[in-house]
């Protein structure tokens, strides 16, 4: 499988998009960096980028602002967001707005790259047939969703986790083999993976009053009709 080379930064930390574009550089990357959100949307819409790292606080553009303007472009390059934060609701915000994932500061270089490996691995997704599941369809070789022929926006997270339940429907998948499938063998953590299924439980079941997603108490989750 083919590994990210290109990685844009857009942070307005000086030291700490120091420490990141070396450590990547060194580990054969190659990193642009823009240090406020205007000049990041401006080089995300300029460049071809593997993956995008993100600082969610900004100048001049925000990174959520950033974020869902660059999904309204539909552009699709993975985003890794940074940040100081770490509640529940910065977390479904991020997620809401198009973010793959998450990174809280401090964190180790390390683990930065292995969530960048994960985010790309995971946008690149197989294309096979579409899924059908009663009234639901995905394609996965274009990430469309469809329920009762309305279109339903996807993350690459939710993209991942909704073709993992619909291709083993109605068997039951577990918190870690979901895990797995998002962020490979390097990372993901089932609080993680519980806020991905909110968000897309949001999509695919409440606006259509019959819900599809369900969960399996201390095991997983589960996709079918009744």
């Amino acid at each position: 499988m083919n590994e990210p080379r290109s990685v844009l930064l857009v942070e307005d930390q000086h030291d700490i998009a120091a420490n990141i574009w070396d450590f990547l550089e060194r580990r054969g990357y190659r990193v642009d960096h823009a240090a406020d959100g205007e000049a990041g949307m401006a080089a995300a819409l300029r460049g071809n980028f593997d993956v995008i790292v993100l600082d969610l606080g900004l100048p001049r553009l925000d990174g959520l602002d950033l974020c869902r303007r660059l999904r309204e472009s539909d552009r699709r390059t993975p985003v890794l967001m940074l940040t100081a934060r770490d509640t529940l609701d910065d977390k479904l915000r991020g997620f809401a707005e198009g973010a793959d994932d998450y990174l809280v500061k401090p964190f180790a270089l390390a683990e930065l790259e292995a969530r960048i490996r994960a985010v790309y691995r995971r946008g690149r997704i197989s294309p096979d047939a579409p899924l059908v599941v009663g009234d639901l369809r995905y394609n996965p070789s274009t990430l469309r969703a469809t329920r009762q022929g309305r279109d339903i926006e996807l993350t690459r997270a939710q993209s991942v986790i909704l073709h993992q339940l619909m291709q083993h429907s109605p068997q039951v998948l577990t918190h870690q083999a979901l895990i797995t499938a998002v962020w490979g063998e390097e990372g993901g953590d089932p609080a993680a993976l519980h806020t991905h299924v909110y968000e897309l439980r949001k999509a695919v079941d409440r606006p259509f009053g019959e819900a599809l997603i369900r969960s399996v108490h201390g095991i997983g989750y589960r996709l079918e009709k009744d």
